[in-house]
């Protein structure tokens, strides 16, 4: 089931060294950028970049592997909590290995979800459900579970509700992406066509809504009000990011909150809620429930960073999707946010969403020339720290050790 990315980061496993919570990559060299320009300053404390970072002048194929031999990981040498745990210094695992199990079988349980008597439905529905996806999602939730059913004086084994959670977070995750392949017009999906381009929108939009409905009846089979809320929040949340994309703001500041709201809610409100809901069917702790669904935030928000970085750094062949993908949608994303403040001239092009002749490539010189790339990937270094120090609180494990690994492998993923 493991794609070519997991096998690429599974050989980075041994590559990682410790080093302490705070300190840096050590790959930029070159002139010193200020970030502490009043525009930047609505960010949480927790979440402002420091007051300067250095930056590779001249850059203009950054890749996050030129840090993949430099890159410190970003966990805690120690970490307090008020849930009885400290950072173990065992051998840390492979999250692969520890995963694969509950996994093996994750793409078939959903085909029996999505069971039909009509073929075409049935095609349609099984076509993303190759076992190719990264499966990132349901492994992070399945990884979450196991760590909590320790932390809670447990076996590890996965709950029945666990690892449903664990595929109705993928179903959620595909259905969204046959939904978005539809707004967006895009014609490549996971290297291959798009349902909407092969069978035509309307097949698109009824499959991923027979996907989401075939999602919630697995979610009331759980039977737990609570879980079912939960998981419901994120549906919800899919559609006011999607709503919230289709804008843009005006005034900077808002501009800036308004591309982490939306990446929260498109992307980590998903992952947050998923961890939060097998935090719930195993421990009645609300402090609990808030460290998994931290993690999952934090993890969220940085995975979407990183994309927002490859669309700028790696070309169709690694993403399976053409590049600047986002700007031809009129999308600015963090490297262009950050962009703005070395080149002003991207406001205009940002409120008119890159759609004048020349404002895509214009746009992608700009970020190239700027620190746009190198801050976003700061930021989402940040998020991940903070996703480590979140987990760090539980009782120390094989699984919550792995989702530290995960979480630094995350970072330097090159697809």
């Amino acid at each position: 089931m493991a794609a070519p990315w997991w096998g690429q980061c599974r050989r980075l496993t041994n590559t990682i060294a410790c080093t302490r919570y705070l300190e840096l990559p050590r790959c930029f060299s070159g002139r010193a950028v200020c970030l502490s320009a009043p525009s930047w300053n609505f960010l949480p404390r927790e979440e402002r970049l420091p007051s300067t970072i250095q930056s590779q002048s001249g850059l203009v194929n950054f890749k996050f592997s030129l840090i993949r031999h430099k890159l410190r990981t970003l966990r805690p040498t120690h970490q307090t909590c008020c849930c009885r745990g400290t950072h173990s210094d065992a051998k840390l695992k492979d999250p692969f290995t520890l995963a694969q199990r509950d996994l093996t079988s994750l793409y078939d349980d959903i085909k029996k979800e999505l069971f039909v008597s009509k073929d075409e439905l049935k095609y349609l529905c099984d076509y993303y459900f190759d076992g190719k996806g990264k499966a990132i999602r349901p492994m992070i939730v399945v990884l979450m579970a196991r760590a909590l059913n320790i932390h809670s004086n447990r076996a590890g084994d996965l709950l029945p509700g666990q690892r449903v959670i664990a595929m109705i977070s993928e179903m959620i995750h595909t259905a969204s992406l046959v939904h978005d392949d539809v707004i967006d017009g895009s014609d490549k999906r996971r290297g291959k066509r798009t349902i909407n381009e092969v069978w035509g929108e309307k097949k698109a939009i009824l499959v991923g809504d027979f996907i989401l409905s075939a999602a919630t009846i697995a979610l009331a089979r759980i039977g737990n009000a609570t879980v079912v809320k939960v998981l419901s929040q994120v549906i919800e949340d899919l559609v006011r990011g999607e709503f919230m994309q289709l804008g843009s703001k005006e005034n900077e500041n808002e501009r800036f909150k308004h591309y982490l709201e939306k990446t929260f809610k498109k992307t980590a409100s998903l992952i947050a809620n998923s961890c939060k809901a097998v935090s719930i069917l195993v421990n009645s702790d609300p402090d609990v429930h808030e460290i998994a669904y931290q993690y999952g935030r934090n993890v969220g928000i940085a995975f979407q960073l990183v994309d927002d970085v490859l669309d700028f750094t790696s070309g169709v062949g690694k993403l399976g999707k053409p590049a600047a993908a986002d700007l031809k949608l009129g999308l600015a994303t963090g490297p262009v946010l950050f962009a703005c403040q070395q080149f002003p001239e991207l406001h205009a092009m940002i409120m008119r969403r890159f759609s004048s002749k020349g404002d895509v490539d214009q746009a992608w010189q700009y970020v190239l020339q700027s620190d746009g790339v190198q801050q976003t990937s700061f930021l989402a270094q940040r998020y991940c720290q903070e996703a480590i120090r979140q987990v760090s609180m539980l009782r120390p494990s094989p699984e919550r050790d792995a989702l530290i690994v995960l979480t630094e492998m995350l970072l330097i993923r090159d697809k």
